[in-house]
């Protein structure tokens, strides 16, 4: 909306103060400023409201709003008095206020930090968590103009109002003054207020999902008379799939004398339905879409599924009419799966949804499956009912315009019924937070991850979202840090999938290798050694051993303490009569059913070669359809977001706690706040089957490693308190607000070498200094000053820490030699003034290495290790970790290059001093975490010695913060 002349130029209306929210009960309503145009609205609201919450806003009975209270609360400066509304349909259902004051309570101005807040929430609409997201809105609105305190006056019978205050997160004080509860709230983001809102995020956004999954009643728009049309398929894919709620078919062309449509009642609208739709799937033309999403809106449907396709993947004018359905929805408190979806399906007993294009409805199952693209859900889905696995739940978003993956990680965080989440992405519009998402995930199931669009460089169709700069291979560090488990393919994430929801974590990388082929044993011997395991020597039980053979082996390996999982393989047996039986593989599969059948807390996976139908008759036999009950107490779930901040992915040389595993699924780490709920008769997990030894290698090294790292993320990492008392944050501050207010350029600029060493020296690090050497004379008198051995080398941009090119002079012992090389330095690569060239005192010998911190647009504030010089460029070995950096980060990330060996006395050197290392690191985490503004930080070379270790170079660069669309208050992305 635009601002009226009556309002003031000066603040014009500030239309990033709108947004749509998730509600509590999973409905969505838009939050925006109120406006002079709205007088009408807000008669109309406050005519709704009770006389009772009237009372509770005024202290006193009021019945109707005069029309100066309409001129008054419609009249803004954006300033000093600020008004948000919360509408749905256009309609306002709540409103809040505020108006600056001064220590009296009078009306006042800047500079005065303090305002008096008041809300007003429609009857109907109370309890929906209206009040708390306008608390959130409002307060970021006020903390932007300057205000740091809110003040209010609430009647003590109105506790509602004061859970909403108290439930904040907020520090505040109360006092009881004139019979009412006078309440101050410091407005400074707390923790506790970031849990807080965290916290409402989650359960609302799985809400929101939850209701699109389970409906009670869903209606087919666009379901023909004549068979084959997407509308009439999706219809008769719900009612196969036994819908347990009501189904409708609704297109206005049908004739008026049509009562029923493959059996279910047949309408022209929605309002001739005589109950409220829960879900409604649109599977029409998308220029007839509007029409069908305003039918939805104004008859109350929670949600929809829209299957048309010629949007965002059309191009911009289809990207255009993507984002107005998508306005056009959430006006009406609607989410969106879609457009140009496939559907979703919910094998849940008590829901049976098949409200897609899947002709056949997978089996129920522990795992769920999110995907942005309708062709590799069709293969995602053949995939596993080939292999016999089930699924709780499927969700294919097309361009997903709204519920996205981060969507479907809220609700599978929640969802008893999944134990395992996958999911297929071309694009993350939400980096940060599909970050944070994921690592709280994690710490209770797996998250299965496979990315696409990876090296295109750029976005799929209908996908608008921020486009990082870094490499996918950083991208893949950053995702391993979050316990995601990232494969490159999809036949890769259902391999373990496979295992992952149907076994238990092993304990650890110890393999036990048995069959009745050598060869086969062998393949997956050196499969294991490749992937990282610790196999040991395999048992050849022969080609004539039987399935009971089979049974006694795999019972004694499970029962011994020296291997943590185990790899069957298996060949067709050969018979009484010298013949090989190929079988359909149900005897096999029945033998070792019952050598898992105790219980193990090992994983078990089946490698095979032509033997027909064992992997369907393993199915058969233990299903992922019936799992062990397990609990996520709230306290684990308090563990999973205090883990979602500090958990990281480990490699070597980091103690881990002890694990152990119990019944299906995900398997539970032992942990006093989760347990799992004891199961009278244990049915055993699922054995998973591979055709390949190499498959079911890769899917079990997985699920090692996402089992040390949950191990490990159960004691998160800290950040050493030492640093704080050699951190002058105030300081850094200081310079960096001086630097960038002589920098007209918006893009920021580089520090020079002096300011660089200034900011860095005010975090603990400390650069060593250097003097230009212009002539040898100037080079004489810089080392005088330094002190000898000295260095002479080049800082012209063109040869900066290009050793090789020969720019570089290392240990000069005196003046002589100083002279000798400055003149070779000049014969050899030019004049000074095309050198630049610098002397700088040596430092002592050790491991030259390179350690950068970046802010990318996408993914955040990313903290860089590796080794200096051209080998580890040209293969990438640099490792990589998201700021801010815990202790164990840092320990990581020095040990998870492929030279770390180097570090730690590789072929009879030294060992050098990364505890020294690993407290830079820190350091320079702080530093950009607690400054967005330095954008980039490279600190090359950093020799790091037996004792200690010397920066040798150090480049800066300040810039005003990049937006951040992980922070304030919660708000739907628009993509």
């Amino acid at each position: 909306m635009e601002p009226t002349p009556e309002q003031s130029p000066h603040h014009a209306y500030p239309d990033h103060w709108e947004a749509d929210v998730v509600l509590r009960d999973g409905g969505t309503a838009r939050i925006r400023p109120i406006t002079t145009d709205d007088a009408e609205r807000l008669v109309s609201f406050y005519e709704q409201v009770s006389d009772e919450s009237k009372y509770y806003r005024f202290f006193a009975p009021y019945p109707r709003l005069s029309d100066r209270d309409v001129h008054r609360f419609t009249h803004h400066d954006y300033v000093d008095r600020v008004g948000l509304a919360v509408t749905i349909g256009g309609e306002f259902i709540g409103t809040v206020r505020y108006d600056r004051i001064d220590d009296t309570g009078r009306p006042a101005s800047a500079p005065a930090d303090e305002a008096e807040v008041a809300f007003l929430v429609q009857d109907a609409h109370q309890g929906r968590g209206v009040a708390s997201a306008l608390l959130e809105h409002i307060a970021a609105v006020a903390r932007e103009r300057g205000i740091r305190r809110f003040a209010a006056e609430v009647l003590p019978a109105n506790n509602k109002m004061i859970k909403v205050f108290r439930d904040g997160g907020y520090t505040q004080r109360r006092s009881f003054e004139d019979g009412s509860v006078h309440l101050t709230l410091d407005l400074e983001p707390t923790e506790k207020s970031l849990a807080v809102q965290r916290g409402r995020e989650q359960r609302a956004e799985a809400r929101s999902v939850q209701r699109l999954l389970a409906p009670g009643s869903v209606a087919v728009i666009g379901a023909g008379r004549n068979h084959g049309g997407v509308g009439r398929t999706v219809l008769r894919n719900l009612l196969a799939a036994g819908f347990t709620g009501r189904a409708y078919a609704v297109n206005r062309a049908f004739d008026e004398g049509l009562a029923t449509l493959d059996g279910v009642p047949a309408h022209r609208s929605l309002g001739e339905i005589d109950e409220q739709v829960d879900l409604a799937v649109i599977a029409v033309p998308a220029h007839r879409v509007p029409e069908a999403v305003a039918d939805c809106g104004e008859h109350g449907v929670q949600g929809l599924v829209v299957l048309s396709a010629g949007y965002a993947e059309r191009g911009a004018d289809g990207r255009e009419l993507q984002r107005e359905l998508v306005r056009q929805a959430r006006s009406y408190g609607m989410r969106i799966i879609g457009p140009n979806a496939f559907g979703i399906i919910n094998t849940a007993e008590s829901v049976r949804l098949n409200a897609s294009l899947a002709p056949e409805s997978p089996a129920r199952g522990r795992i769920g499956l999110f995907t942005q693209s309708g062709a590799i859900g069709i293969a995602l889905l053949s995939g596993l009912h080939r292999r016999g696995a089930g699924l709780s739940s499927f969700i294919s978003a097309g361009n997903r315009a709204d519920v996205s993956g981060n969507d479907f990680l809220q609700y599978s965080f929640e969802d008893p019924d999944t134990d395992v989440a996958l999911l297929y992405l071309e694009s993350l519009g939400n980096p940060r937070k599909f970050t944070r998402l994921a690592r709280r995930t994690a710490a209770v199931k797996p998250v299965v991850v496979v990315k696409g669009a990876r090296h295109s460089g750029s976005t799929p169709p209908g996908h608008a979202v921020p486009v990082s700069r870094i490499p996918d291979a950083t991208v893949s560090a950053l995702m391993r840090q979050a316990g995601v488990i990232r494969v490159d393919t999809v036949t890769e994430m259902v391999d373990a999938g496979l295992l992952l929801a149907g076994q238990p974590l092993p304990a650890g990388p110890r393999v036990a290798i048995l069959g009745n082929s050598e060869s086969l044993g062998l393949l997956t011997y050196d499969a294991c050694l490749a992937e990282g395991l610790r196999p040991r020597p395999p048992i050849d039980l022969t080609t004539a051993a039987s399935p009971q053979d089979f049974r006694d082996a795999l019972a004694e390996a499970l029962a011994d303490g020296t291997c943590d999982a185990v790899i069957v393989t298996a060949i067709p047996w050969v018979g009484e009569n010298g013949e090989a039986e190929t079988g359909d593989g149900q005897v096999l599969a029945e033998a070792l059913t019952k050598a898992v059948a105790g219980g193990s807390a090992k994983p078990v996976a089946v490698v095979h070669v032509e033997i027909g139908g064992l992997a369907e008759a393993l199915a058969a036999a233990s299903s992922t359809a019936a799992p062990r009950p397990r609990t996520v107490t709230s306290a684990a779930r308090t563990r999973a977001a205090t883990t979602a901040t500090t958990t990281q992915t480990t490699t070597t040389g980091t103690p881990a706690a002890q694990a152990t595993t119990t019944g299906t699924g995900t398997g539970t780490l032992a942990a006093p706040e989760a347990t799992t709920a004891p199961e009278a008769a244990p049915r055993p997990g699922r054995i998973p089957a591979y055709p390949a030894a190499e498959r079911a290698v890769r899917a079990l090294a997985e699920a090692v490693k996402y089992a040390q790292w949950r191990r490990q993320a159960a004691v998160p990492g800290k950040v050493p308190e030492f640093l704080d008392d050699t951190i002058d944050e105030a300081g850094a501050a200081a310079l960096i607000e001086a630097q960038l207010s002589t920098a007209p350029d918006p893009r920021g600029r580089p520090l020079t070498h002096d300011e660089a060493r200034e900011l860095l020296g005010r975090y603990g690090v400390d650069v060593r200094p250097t003097l230009p050497a212009p002539d040898p004379e100037a080079a004489v008198d810089a080392a005088a000053r330094l002190g000898y051995p000295v260095a002479l080398k080049t800082t012209a941009p063109h040869l900066r820490h290009r050793a090789d090119l020969g720019g570089v002079r290392l240990d000069l012992a005196d003046e002589e030699a100083l002279r000798r090389a400055c003149g070779d330095l000049t014969d050899l690569l030019g004049k000074p003034a095309e050198l630049l060239p610098v002397v700088q005192a040596m430092a002592p010998r050790g491991v030259d290495t390179v350690v950068r911190a970046s802010i990318d647009a996408a993914a955040g504030a990313v903290l860089s290790f590796g080794l200096a010089g051209a080998p580890s460029e040209l293969l990438g070995d640099t490792a990589h970790r998201l700021v801010p950096a815990t202790d164990r980060d840092a320990a990581e990330l020095i040990r998870s290059i492929r030279a770390a060996p180097v570090l730690f006395g590789w072929r009879g050197s030294a060992p050098v001093d990364t505890a020294a290392l690993e407290e830079l690191l820190l350091r320079l985490s702080r530093l950009v975490d607690d400054h967005p503004e330095v954008v980039s930080v490279a600190l090359e070379p950093v020799v790091v010695a037996p004792q200690g270790l010397t920066v040798l170079g150090a480049s800066v660069r300040l810039a005003p913060p990049p937006a951040r669309n992980d922070l304030g208050p919660r708000r739907l992305p628009n993509y």
